[in-house]
């Protein structure tokens, strides 16, 4: 039986964030921009499609952290987030311009962010019959991996299959979104439901398979193997709408509108002249172009 290619999909943010912070400031081009995290991610692109070869890879971008539709859902979502340093916010724009130097699809949203770019085009992927690989550092996108997906954590070098994942994040998949509704999130401004910590959310979604499942047994709860198991179910029943709010925020949107079939996550060939001029602008040497040259040998037809 043959084996199906998986679709490597890239959240991108993650990628370009840690390059930010990982590389020193002071690398800039010949007109004074910083080009660190450009740099960083050019490397992470280059080494992971030459690792995969893979002909069907997509990137997420964020274009909407402050007015996507959970910001009309709940507006203090990611309200109380920093903006980009303005050294990094210039750089994301050539990060873009630089996927389509390399022929990779990209996408991102005015009303969706990232996560949702990427779990649409897992469900599709799964519908087509084919697994997806989803390369991030972010426990959220967790929650999309499948028997045959794969969560792969690129910079850690660790990849997680379905299996793996309660193992690595606490909760099955499936349940990693109601998960996050009980826990909240303080990094996106989630409130959860409050004295539900990490620790009691695994025990109740080890329990039960969703909150709707722990709600219709909450008169249960009080008889569970947690310490101050009667204070939770007091807690659960008080901030019940809470809960619900915040899994619509922790869920990860699978229908955003984006061109459909398998040409839309289609690798093309790198544009080499072009590239060549977009490496000589950020004051890139030589290495990057050889790369180039063997991404698109891998690509050329036999």
């Amino acid at each position: 039986m043959a084996v199906v290619a998986p679709v490597y999909l890239i959240d991108a943010s993650v990628f370009i964030f840690r390059a930010y912070y990982s590389i020193p400031a002071d690398m800039a081009d010949a007109q004074g921009r910083p080009v660190n995290a450009l740099y960083g991610f050019a490397r992470f692109l280059g080494d992971l499609l030459e690792e995969t070869r893979s002909p069907l890879v997509a990137v997420a971008f964020d274009e909407s952290l402050t007015h996507s539709y959970r910001n009309q859902i709940y507006p203090a979502y990611k309200a109380q987030r920093e903006p980009a340093p303005v050294e990094l916010a210039a750089q994301f724009a050539r990060c873009r311009e630089l996927c389509a130097h390399l022929g990779l699809p990209a996408f991102g949203s005015d009303t969706y962010e990232a996560d949702d770019i990427i779990g649409t085009l897992t469900a599709r992927a799964r519908a087509a019959g084919r697994p997806a690989v989803v390369v991030t550092r972010d426990k959220d996108l967790s929650q999309l991996i499948r028997p045959g997906d794969t969560f792969w954590d690129f910079s850690g070098g660790r990849r997680y299959a379905y299996d793996d994942i309660a193992g690595r994040f606490g909760v099955r998949p499936e349940r990693m979104a109601d998960y996050l509704a009980l826990t909240g999130d303080a990094v996106d401004n989630i409130p959860g439901v409050p004295g539900v910590g990490p620790k009691t959310a695994g025990v109740l979604m080890t329990q039960y398979a969703s909150i709707d499942e722990l709600y219709a047994n909450l008169d249960a709860v009080a008889a569970l193997p947690l310490r101050g198991a009667a204070r939770v179910q007091a807690q659960l029943a008080e901030h019940r709408a809470a809960a619900y709010l915040a899994r619509e925020l922790t869920r990860i949107a699978c229908d955003v509108p984006l061109p459909d079939g398998e040409a839309a996550v289609a690798r093309r060939r790198p544009d080499l002249l072009g590239l060549a001029g977009f490496y000589d602008a950020a004051g890139f040497g030589m290495a990057l172009r050889r790369q180039a040259e063997r991404l698109d040998r891998h690509l050329a037809p036999d």
